[in-house]
Formats: structure tokens, sequence, C-alpha cells
């Protein structure tokens, strides 16, 4: 497999590398790395392939290298950055074709939904390691928030090695790992997409910014509608979220939930279709996204359920609707079909 020392992101178009001035503990992670490496290494070290987003919020080629090396105190390993879209699938198909005995994807949920989309019905397992803003799968897996516990966390593992299968969600044939949405939230993700420096630098408060100016803009006097047809039944509303287990997404450390009753291994997918988004419905609506105690799924203006067969989701008036998988805006639809490959991914946490 060639080695790359990447240049860009998963995106089309890589801005230029911005370091964030608050950076990992390094020296922590140092001394991880020289325990870790004054242990008497394993006579037989599993192979490992850690693909890097270069560009991801939290990542630095210091940062990089300590954690490779660190890991090296348990298993084989191989690094590589990626140079593009979808670069990370590439890999992770590769990687399980040479025998990899596990692939980590080092970035944010993107540089994970790529590289879970490698591994589709592949006995190779996949684990992550936090290098985004947000990091929603490595946290639904238990895999520590922080850089240097969960390097260390992948370390223990190595003694410890117990892959499982979990479900992998789909649109349009492409898997996702936790959420996807088609509407509003696939148009809120457009637009932060669009500015990665002020994703990186703000966060959650950039994103509230991008959901109260979309849903002015876009949401307020002409929004698209949309008709669900699921289980015999047909829905009418102008934003669907489909979830892969219990949980939309965070704001900042707060887990959000919207569609519920979801696990990521009962061979089901949860549905939540909001029927309307005029602006007296939506300070309420927002108030159940946020809320530890009340439930979107009981707000009167939401639709919520589970199924393990098909959902299709079509544009009612024709125009194409944006969609986002796993946080990432990949396009405009005016069609989206969801489904479930239940066991389609081994993971290792």
């Amino acid at each position: 497999m060639p080695r790359a020392i990447g240049s860009s992101s998963s995106g089309n178009t890589a801005p230029p590398r911005v370091y964030k001035p608050a950076v990992p503990p390094i020296e922590s992670l140092e001394r991880l790395a020289d325990s870790f490496a004054a242990l008497e290494r394993p006579v037989e070290r599993k192979r490992m392939l850690v693909i890097v987003n270069p560009y991801a919020t939290t990542v630095s080629d210091r940062l990089r290298n300590l954690v490779v090396y660190a890991l090296q105190g348990r298993y084989e390993v191989d690094a590589i950055d990626t140079e593009g879209r979808d670069h990370a699938t590439e890999l992770t198909r590769e990687a399980a074709q040479e025998g990899y005995d596990v692939v980590v994807a080092f970035g944010g949920d993107g540089t994970v939904n790529e590289a879970a989309n490698g591994l589709v019905h592949s006995p190779t397992p996949l684990t992550c390691l936090p290098g985004g803003a947000t990091n929603v799968f490595c946290r639904m897996l238990g895999i520590p928030g922080d850089i240097v516990d969960a390097t260390e966390h992948l370390l223990r593992v190595a003694d410890d090695w117990r892959p499982r299968p979990i479900d992998l969600a789909h649109v349009n044939g492409r898997a996702f790992t936790f959420s996807a949405g088609v509407g509003l939230d696939a148009s809120v993700v457009r637009l932060v997409d669009a500015h990665p420096r002020l994703k990186a630098r703000l966060k959650q408060w950039y994103f509230t910014w991008a959901a109260v100016s979309t849903f002015a803009k876009d949401y307020v006097i002409r929004p698209p509608r949309l008709e669900v047809e699921a289980d015999g039944r047909t829905l009418h509303g102008v934003t669907v979220v489909v979830q892969n287990g219990n949980l939309y997404t965070y704001y900042g450390s707060r887990p959000l939930h919207v569609a519920e009753d979801v696990e990521l291994d009962d061979g089901t997918i949860g549905v939540m279709v909001l029927e309307r988004s005029a602006p007296i419905d939506m300070p309420t609506v927002t108030a159940r996204l946020l809320s530890e105690r009340l439930r979107m799924v009981d707000h009167r203006r939401v639709s919520g359920f589970t199924t393990s067969g098909e959902v299709r989701v079509a544009s009612a008036d024709g125009r194409a609707v944006p969609l986002q998988v796993d946080g990432d805006y990949i396009g405009d639809a005016t069609e989206a079909v969801f489904g479930v490959w239940p066991g389609a991914l081994q993971i290792l946490a």
C-alpha cells in the first residue's frame, strides 16, 4: 500500500492547515508513549493501519507522530494521511484486502464515515481516535474524548481483543454510522461545511448561528415539502432525520436525542419527521432538542418511529433538498432511500 503524507482533508478543497492555540497535552502523550515503549513488546503484534485526516480540528504533525509512536508499543503500525474526499474509503478497502487486523480512523466523524464505508461487510474491525470537533461515533463506542486517554485505551485493547459487529444504516447506497438527515439539518451542515475555519474556531456557536440563519432564509416562507413512505404508510414534512443509534449529535458536551428506541446493534433505524417549520413551532422544537427531560418525538409537529425496512424520502415539489451523513454534507437530492445493514461493521472499542 503506498504511503502518503497528505496535504488535504476529506473534502473537495482543503483550506490551509490551521492549528488551534489550545492543543492536546503533548507532554502527557509523550510520557504515555515512553511508558508503553519501555514495556516488553508482544512477540506477535497485530497489524494496525491509522488513517489520519491532517486537517481535522485537533490534529497536528507532532500529535500524529506521538500517537503512532505510542501505538507501536502494542501494534505494528502504518499511518497514512488522507488526500481528498473518499480517500479514507479507498484506504480501508485496501487495508481489508491486505489483511490488517484493525483500522483506526484518526479525525472527525467524516473520516470515520469514509472509513466505515470501506469496511462494509468486511471482517476487519474499525476503531477511532478523536480528532474532530464533535467525535460523536467515538463517544457512542465509549472511547474517551481526550486523545491521551483514547490512545491509552487502544493500547490496552490489544490485550483484550474482542471485536463485535454493529449495524450500519445507509442512504442511497452510502453507509452512515450514527445519523443522516434530509432538509433543515442538512442545510445547516452545508452552510457550516462551506466555512471550515469558522467551524473549527467557533464550534457549536457557529452551528447555532447557521441554524438560525438557514431557518430564516429557507424554511419560513417556502420550505421544502417531503413525502416519507415507510412500513405501508405515508407522512409529510419539511425535514427527516434517520439514526442508527440513540444519539443524534452533541452540542458541546450535551448529547442531543431526536429519534429514540434504536441501538447500534438492534437491526433497526430510528426516523423523525418534522411536519412543518412555522416560526411558532421552532422554539418548542429547539427546546426539546436541547432538553435532558423533554422528548422530541412527543412534540405535536413531530412523528417518530423505528423500522427494519426501507424508508423512502422524496421531494414532493421536485426541488432537490440537501442531504447529510454523519455531519457531512454530501449533496442535494430529490429522493433519499434509507435502510439498515444488520451487523455490517466490525468495531473494536
